[in-house]
């Protein structure tokens, strides 16, 4: 935690008063600190407040920033993460929607601990016996994966940001782009579409439409369309791996042992309401 009593004007200790007098006017520096950025600033272009920047600035969660998560108006919105991150960054020149989504996790689990602490207790249903229970993650325990193609023979980063690489049944050139704050609440709002038209799920290819640039050079809307509808499985399965191994973000892949039949093994963190509204 960085000591910023001086930056932003705590004043010193005040000299003893002698008797009778008022006492000083009390003055609060909010603490903050940084946070490590799995992109390491490097998928910024030149004119972004974070490009080459490797950590970001935050305020330690606030009683005010929990008005704004009791905010009935902001969560029915959706948008009351949003706010509570554009409320703790120091550098107001970041916009939410530009950042890419793994450093936007980061800020989130940041904020989390400096306002309700490491732990997280949450209900959990076991994947093998179905029955949910307790369980404590520890927030702090997460690693940083700071994507690119740096340790991936079949992927050449481009100077546009952009990774190429080729699928192995089809053997067809994709190149891809980064998800960011914008195409996050693009696939939202597409995924609330179609449930309120009853028109079923394509998070998936959603997703694909969305960080596919070209097929082969081609970047036609109609060509990418019609190639991810029929994308075989075995080039699927192959595409979300390289995806995720490329992709900066933080690792909330935990151990979770099951207090009904014993199961133990690795899950993801599951982000349900206790995580900003934990039950105390």
């Amino acid at each position: 935690m960085r000591n910023n009593q001086r930056r932003l004007g705590q004043p010193k200790s005040p000299q003893p008063s002698s008797p009778g007098a008022m006492a000083p006017n009390l003055a609060f520096a909010v603490p903050t600190e940084f946070v490590e950025l799995p992109s390491q600033g490097k998928f910024y272009p030149e004119d972004h407040p974070l490009h080459l920047q490797e950590t970001v600035e935050i305020k330690f969660m606030t009683a005010k920033d929990e008005d704004i998560l009791s905010s009935r108006s902001l969560i029915k919105k959706g948008v009351v993460i949003d706010r509570l991150l554009s409320n703790i960054l120091v550098n107001k020149q970041i916009n939410l929607d530009d950042l890419l989504v793994g450093d936007k996790n980061a800020l989130i689990i940041a904020a989390r601990i400096t306002g309700y602490g490491e732990q997280y207790d949450t209900n959990v249903s076991c994947p093998v016996c179905g029955l949910a229970s307790q369980f404590s993650f520890n927030l702090a325990d997460t690693e940083i994966n700071q994507g690119g193609a740096d340790e991936i023979d079949e992927v050449t980063e481009t100077d546009k940001g952009t990774f190429k690489f080729s699928l192995p049944k089809t053997k067809v050139d994709i190149e891809v782009r980064l998800l960011n704050g914008h195409d996050e609440k693009k696939l939202q709002h597409l995924a609330e579409k179609r449930k309120k038209y009853d028109l079923g799920e394509t998070t998936f290819t959603d997703q694909l439409r969305t960080v596919i640039i070209s097929v082969n050079g081609n970047s036609e809307m109609m060509t990418l369309t019609s190639f991810i509808e029929n994308m075989p499985a075995l080039d699927s399965r192959y595409f979300r791996n390289i995806l995720r191994q490329i992709t900066p973000n933080i690792d909330m892949t935990q151990i979770f042992a099951c207090q009904n039949c014993g199961h133990s093994g690795e899950m993801e963190v599951p982000f349900t309401a206790d995580f900003f509204w934990p039950q105390r």
